[in-house]
């Protein structure tokens, strides 16, 4: 009987639940609102977990004179209305800037479960609050032979300000970052035929140690096509051969060429005196000695885009 008893240990206290303490919080000036996000991950410091929090306590205001002082910081701070989140996660909270614009602020959060009881503070943010940024206006894309070239307007410029580009594509559900510039206007090299994309734009102002960021454009879409020929040939010469005028002149560099076409004129109107060539040269046989003969050259893209002629060029039949 003995060796059936089992011992029962020391009771327990019950658990507190207090929640973890918020070890992500970022702040980021955009346009005219402060936005705070921080993770209320759910976990108590027993490591149990928490299903739903009873409060939030988000404060923004002036550091004060240094020493920085914590529980002086949090009694002048200036409360923000937050709801409690429904569950664990990610939360996003927009303050008005215009209060504080021009000033230093410290930000900080803590959260309570539903018995009131308190977590640590979480890290502080501190930010710098410029006078809101007005987002660029006007975005338009153009097909160029280059790419896309983008141009837009900006109400008003401030020394040191900048543009960040955004871009997302048929393969691409996101706005992605693709390039800065401090001008307004950008060149998108890396872009494809037939593909649509769209863009927006965001300028930003360096505020102390951080950057202000402006409300993002309305965007600008734009499916380029290939309309664009190849540069006209240059380096064109004639020479009389034996039963023959002779032409060369120097290659394309363009990627797409699919090829040269030779135009001739001998006192009527030009016409074309040969197919399409691979290689930069021609010899022109259908001749009548003592004639001569005026010739100019154009280069071909694969979507049959055709080039200006070539500077023209003589040559008189042997």
């Amino acid at each position: 009987m003995l060796a059936q008893c089992g011992y029962v240990g020391d009771p327990q206290p019950p658990a507190l639940k207090i929640p973890v303490p918020v070890r992500d919080l970022a702040a980021v000036e955009r346009g005219a609102r402060i936005i705070v996000s921080f993770t209320a991950t759910g976990e108590t410091t027993e490591g149990l977990r928490l299903k739903r929090y009873g409060e939030v306590e988000l404060r923004i205001g002036p550091g004060g004179p240094p020493p920085f002082d914590h529980a002086r910081w949090a009694a002048g701070a200036e409360r923000v209305p937050v709801a409690p989140p429904a569950e664990p996660g990610r939360v996003e909270v927009e303050i008005p800037a215009a209060k504080w614009a021009g000033r230093e602020v410290i930000i900080g959060v803590r959260l309570a479960n539903p018995r009131g009881r308190w977590s640590r503070w979480s890290n502080l943010v501190a930010l710098n609050v410029a006078p809101p940024l007005a987002a660029p206006t006007g975005l338009r894309a153009e097909a160029v032979p280059e790419g896309v070239q983008l141009e837009w307007s900006v109400p008003e410029r401030r020394p040191g300000m900048r543009f960040r580009i955004f871009r997302r594509s048929d393969e691409s559900q996101e706005f992605r970052f693709a390039g800065e510039t401090p001008e307004t206007r950008w060149l998108d090299k890396t872009t494809q035929y037939g593909v649509r994309y769209e863009y927006r734009v965001q300028a930003v102002l360096p505020a102390g140690d951080d950057i202000a960021e402006s409300e993002w454009s309305p965007a600008a879409a734009i499916t380029p096509e290939d309309r664009f020929p190849p540069p006209a040939p240059t380096g064109l010469t004639a020479a009389a051969g034996v039963d023959s005028i002779e032409l060369v002149w120097e290659a394309s560099q363009a990627p797409d060429l699919a090829g040269y076409k030779v135009y001739r004129r001998d006192g009527g109107p030009e016409k074309a005196v040969s197919g399409l060539l691979d290689a930069p040269a021609y010899s022109d046989r259908d001749i009548t000695p003592g004639t001569r003969y005026r010739y100019r050259v154009t280069a071909v893209d694969i979507k049959g885009n055709e080039s200006e002629p070539s500077a023209p060029v003589e040559a008189a039949a042997p």
